[in-house]
């Protein structure tokens, strides 16, 4: 139970926090539409720079088990399952849930400055996630469903880099115009045919 109740807070805190930020959100607005009370978040969390730690770790235990999932899915090249991690990277920035946007592209520019506790939460987290794509752009290589000239680190991270980029572009158009074009400069990337992921 005692687990539950402090999952249910981050939950329901990363729902609002995708929203609106972290410094934007206090914590009677947390406790509020979590229906716990002040003294049950202490008992979980000592403050709320703690609370922001647990909200980014957990946000990344559930995104990295997604993108393991959608890596892990059988009768695909590992060049398919890369470039479907990258439409359902497009689908959910442009989804209107803010429960499915990326913590990352609504924390990464204001917390850093903020909290070195929480940036450092986010530097290894973000680093799980290349290195994530850079064992699968190793496995494209081994199966020959990507060129043999790539650089599985250095790509990994470029493609991670112009992702995030393309979130927060996406963010201040409110279109998903830098979130299509990412993904065919994704194709170009990887020297795939582009038609492949449409």
């Amino acid at each position: 139970m005692t687990n539950d109740t402090r999952q249910h807070i981050l939950d329901t805190g990363q729902a609002i926090i995708s929203g609106k930020g972290f410094s934007a959100v206090g914590l009677n607005e947390i406790l509020k539409a979590s229906g716990v009370p002040k003294g049950s978040f202490y008992h979980y969390f000592s403050s709320k720079e703690a609370f922001g730690e647990a909200l980014i770790e957990s946000y990344f235990t559930n995104y990295l088990s997604t993108v393991d999932a959608l890596f892990s899915k059988p009768g695909l090249s590992a060049a398919e399952r890369l470039m479907h991690y990258f439409t359902y990277w497009l689908e959910t920035q442009t989804n209107c849930d803010p429960k499915g946007k990326c913590l990352v592209v609504k924390l990464a520019a204001e917390v850093s400055d903020l909290s070195e506790a929480m940036r450092v939460v986010l530097g290894q987290g973000t680093s799980q996630a290349i290195s994530r794509l850079k064992d699968i752009i190793q496995e494209g290589i081994h199966d020959k469903s990507l060129p043999m000239h790539l650089n599985p680190q250095i790509v990994a991270t470029t493609l991670y880099q112009l992702w995030l980029g393309a979130s927060i572009c996406a963010k201040i158009s409110h279109t998903a115009a830098p979130l299509e074009s990412a993904l065919v400069a994704t194709e170009e990337l990887l020297g795939l045919p582009l038609q492949q992921s449409h």
